[in-house]
């Protein structure tokens, strides 16, 4: 499915948008609730990752394909090498076999697990024989993605002696990891986290345990994107929301307000308000606890005319596409002058953007999403649009809801 997105009304927008549960806590809570079923879960993502991750937690044998969702890939690959009797062959899309796992294998093996490469070294499909771990001491590079080390952690509680994990070098995405963290206690598990170590104290039960998951940040992030893009005195209320978000992509209240976007809390909602143009020319972050943000970011900068620099960006080439490749190929069609390296991405300040350019998605739903905020700035199409099912099935229609026109071609 192809889109045609350009603007139906002005670029004053005042509107309401009910987002969907945040994709990382609906799986880590997902994961956890299938360890301990006297959890019950609220507010689930109804995101396609979502629904694999149940789909793929429900299965005791044979075949568990998880498609483009790289967190159930590292999460149910601990999950199933933990648990006793269960005998699978984990494996995903074409893309997903290009996907490094190495890493997490390893951990895994060293606690005891029992884990074959199907066909590449390092690499999905995995054929995984569950079994009680045995180990509880283990190392991992400190600069990975978060996900390898959420996945052991998601799985300490039910470990029999628990698990003390030790991150070598500086540690990336440090929001992600504390999320994980907070669910583990929010449920009784005892955790601390000092240094480079973490230690999870093994769990044998929990209580009967409501939890709530608060709506997906990263998932807000457009609607920041959109809000920066319109004029001033627009907003846009978004449900739910908390202040003291486990999410680290909430850096957005903060981040944006260099856009000229206010964030206001009121019960379970926000509100960004466009209060002003930016004053800067030139914008400089380090995202390396919130990397989902780049695409945005990088688009919202674009669309407004400004330059940016933006680091700690190294997990991005090992995604559901290479992001930081795919950001300079598609911009650059718009017009825009951008540069990458494997840990950066640098745009130059620019005076127009090219109109109707197809925008490629590469499988990858952050950027379609990422690029149609830039329908307030000119008429472009989203090409195989429907690849936002994976985070945000409802997206199109929320744009509708703000004005933007979407033709099917």
């Amino acid at each position: 499915m192809n889109l045609n997105l350009s603007l139906l009304q002005e670029k004053h927008i005042n509107q309401e948008i009910q987002i969907t549960g945040s994709k990382s806590e609906t799986n880590r809570l997902l994961l956890l609730q299938a360890l301990f079923p006297n959890i019950q879960i609220e507010n689930l993502s109804n995101s396609d990752d979502g629904s694999v991750m149940q789909l793929g937690l429900s299965k005791n044998s044979g075949m568990v394909d998880i498609h483009h969702a790289g967190t159930a890939m590292r999460f149910l690959t601990a999950y199933f090498a933990s648990q006793e009797g269960k005998n699978v062959v984990l494996t995903g899309s074409t893309r997903m076999k290009e996907r490094p796992i190495k890493v997490l294998v390893e951990a895994l093996r060293d606690l005891g697990a029992d884990i074959v490469y199907e066909n590449n070294e390092g690499y999905p499909p995995l054929r995984i024989s569950g079994k009680k771990l045995k180990g509880y001491k283990v190392s991992l590079p400190a600069n990975i993605s978060s996900q390898y080390i959420s996945a052991l952690l998601l799985i300490a509680p039910s470990l029999k002696y628990g698990l003390e994990l030790l991150l070598v070098g500086k540690i990336t995405s440090v929001p992600y990891i504390k999320m994980t963290l907070s669910l583990l206690e929010s449920i009784g598990a005892t955790t601390s986290f000092e240094g480079n170590t973490i230690k999870v104290e093994p769990k044998e039960r929990v209580g009967d345990t409501l939890m709530v998951v608060e709506s997906d940040w990263s998932s807000a992030s457009y609607f920041y994107s959109i809000a920066a893009l319109s004029d001033v005195g627009s907003q846009i209320k978004l449900g739910s929301y908390k202040a003291s978000s486990l999410q680290g992509d909430s850096v957005l209240s903060k981040l944006y307000e260099d856009f000229g976007v206010e964030t206001t809390f009121s019960e379970n909602q926000i509100t960004l308000t466009k209060t002003k143009e930016t004053a800067s020319a030139y914008i400089e972050y380090d995202l390396s606890n919130a990397p989902d943000t780049a695409q945005t970011i990088a688009v919202t900068c674009f669309g407004m005319g400004l330059g940016c620099h933006l680091t700690g960006l190294h997990t991005l080439p090992i995604k559901e596409t290479d992001r930081l490749d795919a950001l300079r190929v598609e911009l650059t069609k718009l017009g825009a002058e951008v540069d990458t390296d494997e840990n950066s991405l640098t745009l130059r300040p620019s005076n127009g953007i090219v109109e109707n350019v197809a925008i490629d998605t590469y499988n990858d739903h952050r950027m379609a999403m990422a690029f149609a905020p830039l329908a307030l700035r000119t008429s472009l199409f989203i090409n195989d649009a429907e690849v936002v099912s994976k985070s945000y099935p409802d997206f199109w229609n929320d744009l509708k809801t703000l004005g933007i026109n979407i033709k099917e071609v």
